[in-house]
């Protein structure tokens, strides 16, 4: 089946008229790119209707005409959110790009989030060049700080005046680019010519169009060590439980993967499939008869499972999300308490890696694709395309507008097989309910 009719139309500032400087890189001509170089939405054949068009994405890539003069050009660069791996390794790519294939001198790394673009809180931006960065994808985190919570949308867009920056690369999740998409309806208002660029960056890799968000890997690869270790205390005591919490409010990825990578967890709790504590087909007692079974069991939990079953108020964090219980440590509680109540002995330990897992620094798969993010992101905003992220999707680097992704988040599908995958490797049941 198609999908619902997708926008997929890149907003662009007006014709380009300047040469493109990589027409010859080391003696080849660039391969460059046209706005009619399609992605297929699908990967497989799919039954159309006579006239209607098959859904596709732009593809990304040099363009041989650009908007801005590098010259000229001004650029900004701004991280925002919680932690990731490969924030460091886009900002580098950014800088590099920007200055050794199009010559742009003058880049300003913005401090701490969309803080860093109100003047009042007095983070002065950094002037970033390639001796600034070029150490940085060795170190995890970001070297700009950032910060989470909505700002004013307008005292932004005077900054970015202010500084005469004509891009703003902004790198972060989906409330990140959501303020991206409100900074490109101010700036149309006022009738500005600034190009806004997102890269979408989230651990939980729920972003949706996307194969994947950068650090992904380096982030469930980092989570297969915590539960390895949760296997080993887990086998090494009588009835021993190792309760491993990994990210994921609303996606359970990262649980997913770790699992199906470690091979050695019996069950996997995640957000999209909601489940029960108590019961002849609840968890307890699908635990217990795990330990009765194989004497040990691992359980891995996505942070955003089972909210359900907690008391949880109305609260919010400073990005607009509702604050979750912690089902990590509700858990323990719960599991220790139901085998005290039938005198039967547990050692369980409890692994909670979340902030080791966000500051590690990039692995060697996700450097390579951080830096063809950045280079997509920077022949994009150069070509005058804006309110738009560039992403891979079917193994192609795609533009792709703010519009399509900032409206829902991709989720793992109970019904696909990703989830049928975990369910054969747990051997947990399908339903504890």
């Amino acid at each position: 089946m198609l999908p619902p009719p997708l926008n997929t139309q890149i907003q662009s500032l007006g014709p380009c008229t300047f040469h493109s400087p990589l027409h010859r890189i080391g003696r080849v001509e660039a391969p460059f790119k046209t706005d009619e170089d399609r992605i297929l939405f699908h990967s497989h054949a799919v039954a159309t209707e006579p006239g209607v068009e098959v859904p596709s994405f732009e593809e990304a890539g040099a363009r041989e005409a650009i908007f801005f003069d590098p010259a000229k050009t001004t650029v900004g660069i701004v991280t925002c959110g919680g932690l990731c791996p490969g924030l460091n390794d886009i900002i580098r790519g950014l800088v590099n790009h920007c200055t050794s294939r199009y010559g742009v001198s003058r880049i300003y790394g913005f401090r701490y989030g969309y803080e860093g673009l109100i003047q009042r809180y007095g983070h002065t931006p950094v002037l970033l060049r390639p001796s600034s960065v070029e150490q940085a994808h060795h170190f995890g985190g970001t070297m700009l700080g950032s910060s989470r919570g909505q700002q004013d949308i307008g005292l932004m867009v005077d900054t970015l005046e202010d500084m005469k920056v004509d891009i703003l690369f902004v790198i972060g999740g989906d409330g990140t680019l959501r303020g991206a998409a409100e900074l490109v309806k101010e700036i149309d208002r006022r009738g500005l010519k600034k190009a806004v660029v997102g890269i979408p960056k989230t651990i939980d890799n729920d972003i949706r169009y996307l194969d994947k968000s950068f650090g992904f890997e380096t982030a469930f690869e980092a989570a297969v060590q915590a539960v390895k270790c949760a296997y080993v205390e887990a086998t090494g005591a009588v009835n021993g439980v190792g309760l491993v919490k990994l990210m994921g409010r609303d996606s359970g990825f990262i649980a997913c993967y770790a699992a199906l990578a470690g091979s050695n967890v019996d069950f996997v709790l995640i957000p999209e499939v909601e489940f029960e504590l108590d019961g002849a087909g609840g968890l307890l007692e699908s635990l217990r008869h795990r330990l009765m079974k194989r004497g040990s069991a691992v359980v891995v939990v996505a942070e955003g499972a089972g909210q359900h079953l907690m008391q949880t108020g109305d609260d919010t964090d400073a990005s607009g999300n509702k604050r979750y219980g912690d089902i990590g440590m509700f858990l323990k509680d719960r599991i220790n308490g139901f085998f005290k109540e039938r005198r039967t002995e547990v050692n369980l330990k409890y692994i909670d890696p979340s902030y080791i897992v966000r500051s590690v620094p990039a692995n060697a798969q996700d450097n390579v694709y951080c830096s063809r993010l950045a280079q997509g992101a920077v022949h994009a905003a150069m070509a005058g395309k804006t309110s738009m992220l560039v992403g891979r999707w079917h193994g192609s680097f795609v533009n792709l507008p703010l519009d399509l992704v900032i409206h829902g988040r991709r989720k793992v599908d109970p019904t696909q097989e990703l989830w049928h995958s975990v369910l054969e490797s747990t051997g947990q049941p399908a339903s504890m309910r």
